[in-house]
């Protein structure tokens, strides 16, 4: 039988649309948004984002030692901690085995100094201060149990161990983020890379504060496109002294000063957009009573 190109369906759909039932739509998680055109001449760019942690100022609170976990004072992410914190405690064999040599060294500190000196330069590499050693060599007690503390304020935003685990030296037991600042990472499309620079000044709006406009500049634009996306990310450095922005928060910044085209253009979101490899498409209810869907390219 000879094929012949579809031009419609039995339901009377065209071959570039599709027809879903409302249980369908549920199911496949398929959301519709609002969109409208506007002119790309304007004196202003808009662009799209996300707020993240600062990673310039994330601390990652890390084991000096082997050991197991005995106590962790953390209970949830998200918690708050001041510099100088008891975080958890653990029980090291080997800083064990280390106290003892240094209550031995300080019985012989005069005739040996070198030793006497040497040991305790040993526990201070465990990060062990000069009034935790002062203290064990003058109670001539050996402690088991060892407090970490922490070494920044901020807010846990990765609790990576849990008590009774067991830990080696250098590894990460928990992630401390100063949210006094945040970035807002924002992605610019490839035909638009040209129009920004380091050190724009960006207006920042959220649908948390829609009566706010924030203030922020360009600090950092990757050298690298992310080619499922065609974009490049755009990083602002905002102040966060007042809590206003919570690393997850949607947030648009807009550009003044730059104009893309003096045509008109459709923005659409770019999670809307699908990209096959040789070209884009979107799906685009053409009815809003009717859940009919026309695939477009762009």
């Amino acid at each position: 039988m000879d094929l012949i190109p579809a031009e419609s369906s039995g339901e009377g759909l065209m071959a570039n649309q599709i027809k879903m039932t409302e249980n369908a739509m549920v199911l496949a998680g398929v959301e519709t948004i609002m969109v409208g055109s506007g002119t790309a001449g304007e004196d202003h760019v808009k662009v799209s984002g996300k707020v993240t942690v600062n990673q310039e100022s994330d601390a990652v609170q890390s084991a000096y030692f082997d050991g197991r976990i005995e106590n962790i004072y953390i209970n949830f992410e998200g918690e708050t901690v001041r510099k100088g914190q008891k975080l958890a405690a653990i029980y090291a064999p080997a800083l064990v085995s280390a106290q003892q040599e240094l209550l031995t060294a300080a019985k012989l500190k005069e005739t040996q100094p070198q030793l006497y000196k040497a040991v305790r330069n040993k526990l201070k590499l465990w990060k062990l201060s000069e009034s935790q050693i002062n203290k064990i060599e003058t109670s001539g007690k050996v402690l088991e149990n060892f407090p970490v503390y922490a070494t920044v304020s901020g807010t846990v935003s990765d609790k990576l161990v849990e008590q009774g685990e067991t830990i080696r030296q250098g590894q990460p037991l928990l992630k401390i983020a100063q949210l006094n600042t945040v970035w807002a990472n924002f992605d610019v499309y490839e035909n638009q890379i040209d129009l920004f620079k380091k050190g724009q000044e960006v207006s920042i709006g959220t649908n948390a504060y829609p009566d706010k406009e924030f203030k922020g500049k360009v600090s950092f634009i990757d050298p690298v496109l992310d080619t499922r996306t065609r974009t490049v990310k755009l990083r602002v450095v905002l102040n966060n002294s007042n809590d206003a922005f919570k690393p997850g928060m949607f947030v648009e910044g807009r550009i003044k000063g730059v104009s893309s085209t003096k045509k008109e253009v459709l923005n659409v979101p770019s999670t809307a957009v699908l990209w096959t490899g040789e070209r884009s498409v979107v799906y685009v209810k053409t009815n809003p009573i009717e859940p009919v869907f026309e695939m477009r390219e762009v």
